[in-house]
């Protein structure tokens, strides 16, 4: 995919909830700038009034690991199972967590 010079970056938008406690992806936009994509975003992802933050991350910035990475990535977790909830023993007093 090619990119123009006349194609403004793309901006990936957050936004948090009024009874959110963590923002939360809600898709992407092209702006010229973050004030701009924070405008946009309140005009397209915010319809209703149910954000009280909005978040906009410009994505050439945003680090990820890809899928393919996912063995390799994830794999030293696995030598440590004392982070599974299998390995505890949780008494009956203590009931559903």
């Amino acid at each position: 995919m090619t990119t123009s010079k006349t194609e403004w970056p793309l901006w990936e938008i957050f936004i948090r909830g009024q009874h959110g406690l963590s923002h939360r992806h809600v898709g992407s936009l092209h702006a010229a700038d973050a004030e701009m994509a924070i405008k946009n975003a309140r005009d397209v992802y915010t319809r209703r009034n149910e954000g009280v933050s909005i978040w906009a991350v410009e994505a050439i910035n945003i680090a990820a690991s890809s899928p393919e990475e996912k063995g390799q990535l994830y794999e030293p977790s696995n030598d440590k199972v004392y982070r599974h909830p299998t390995f505890f023993d949780i008494p009956d007093e203590v009931g559903a967590m």
